[in-house]
């Protein structure tokens, strides 16, 4: 696919330095719900992309393809970083009160028991191993939709801590510029069109669901709920102000990605996300020492 040839660019683990030392229960201000549900991104990832490094790294013996091995070892390693990056956030929201625990725990469940697997043997093996790296390249898709969206977003200039603006925005940048590669290795390890669209459709109904439960855990566990609005009416001005997406994508990019001719470098250019990533203050921080 030639707009796949065109981007043809080295998938590299980025150190990243983070303090949130002064980082405030709501970090979007004036936001509490806006800011709950850019903490479930921080309690859920890390468990994701868990699951997707080790998807990946099973998948590496079957892929003979020198430029897509080397993708997919670029990101193993990002989606490692990530993982830890968001990870070192839990300790810090607990102490605010939010109990991040049980949200990792049933994460952390699913992952070890329904989505790894590690009993199975031949050609039941495989073949959960295709639909891992069909619900890996899902999902990655909505990862790569919701980073474009945080760089394009405008509106969290000035509203959000800066270290968490910068968080967010590395990761989006990164999810962009390795869009291409869960979804490469599917499709070389396996390909079937109707896994693809399965896993797609599983995927939207799956994000949407987390994020609904895992936000009302961590509103229900807010000190200061009782001194907020109604909690509709702050998602309803979060979204207004373009603090937070509407949550339309689970369901607009599922026509998107069931097209039998999709392929993640058709979303758009890489450009954003590389300008981003070059002047990212966490990884110049890293650099630095």
């Amino acid at each position: 696919m030639e707009t796949y040839q065109d981007e043809a660019i080295s998938i590299t683990p980025r150190d990243v330095q983070f303090d949130w030392d002064d980082l405030s229960l709501h970090y979007i201000e004036g936001q509490p719900i806006a800011t709950h549900i850019t903490n479930v991104m921080h309690i859920t990832l890390p468990e994701g992309e868990r699951a997707m490094v080790q998807a990946l790294s099973d998948a590496l013996p079957l892929v003979n393809d020198d430029r897509l091995r080397d993708e997919m070892i670029g990101f193993i390693g990002q989606e490692e970083i990530h993982s830890t990056s968001h990870e070192d956030l839990h300790d810090h929201l607990d102490r605010q009160g939010l109990d991040t625990g049980p949200i990792v725990r049933k994460l952390e469940w699913l992952v070890d028991r329904a989505f790894n697997r590690p009993n199975l043997r031949g050609r039941a093996r495989h073949a959960w191993l295709c639909e891992r790296l069909a619900l890996s390249a899902a999902l990655e898709h909505y990862t790569a939709v919701m980073g474009q969206w945080v760089l394009d977003a405008d509106a969290l200039d000035g509203a959000v801590h800066p270290v968490m603006l910068d968080l967010i925005r590395w990761h989006g940048a990164e999810e962009v510029e390795h869009r291409n590669v869960a979804f490469d290795a599917y499709m070389y390890v396996d390909g079937g069109y109707f896994r693809r669209a399965r896993t797609g459709v599983m995927a939207s109904f799956l994000l949407l669901g987390i994020f609904a439960w895992a936000t009302a855990h961590l509103y229900r566990n807010d000190p200061t709920r009782g001194e907020q609005r109604f909690w509709p009416f702050q998602l309803v001005d979060g979204i207004r102000k373009g603090l937070i997406p509407s949550g339309a994508h689970f369901f607009t990019e599922i026509p998107t990605y069931l097209r039998r001719d999709f392929h993640p470098s058709q979303m758009g250019p890489l450009d954003k996300a590389l300008r981003y990533l070059a002047q990212s203050p966490a990884a110049q921080a890293a650099a630095a020492h």
